[in-house]
């Protein structure tokens, strides 16, 4: 078995030319998934919240939740680790 890292993906263009996105006001709103859970492909892994949006992260990949590196309220940055995964 391999382990995925799921990182915070691109901010689309349109993000950074409404000024909210490109300041840093993207936090995480809620996790969705906990250490240990099994999880399939496009399950949500977490709700960000852009100030005007909120956007559910999907998992890239089913498998296993090995480590959560991100917390609830944290602001994260393109390319942030937000989960390690066990794949299945």
């Amino acid at each position: 078995m391999s382990t995925i890292s799921v990182h915070m993906p691109k901010y689309p263009e349109c993000w950074q030319s409404c000024g909210s996105c490109a300041s840093g006001n993207v936090f995480i709103l809620e996790l969705l998934v906990k250490v240990g859970d099994v999880i399939e492909r496009d399950d949500n892994l977490l709700t960000l919240e852009t100030g005007k949006v909120a956007l559910d992260i999907p998992s890239p990949q089913a498998g296993r939740v090995l480590a959560i590196h991100v917390t609830e309220g944290d602001t994260v940055d393109e390319g942030a680790l937000l989960v390690t995964l066990e794949s299945t």
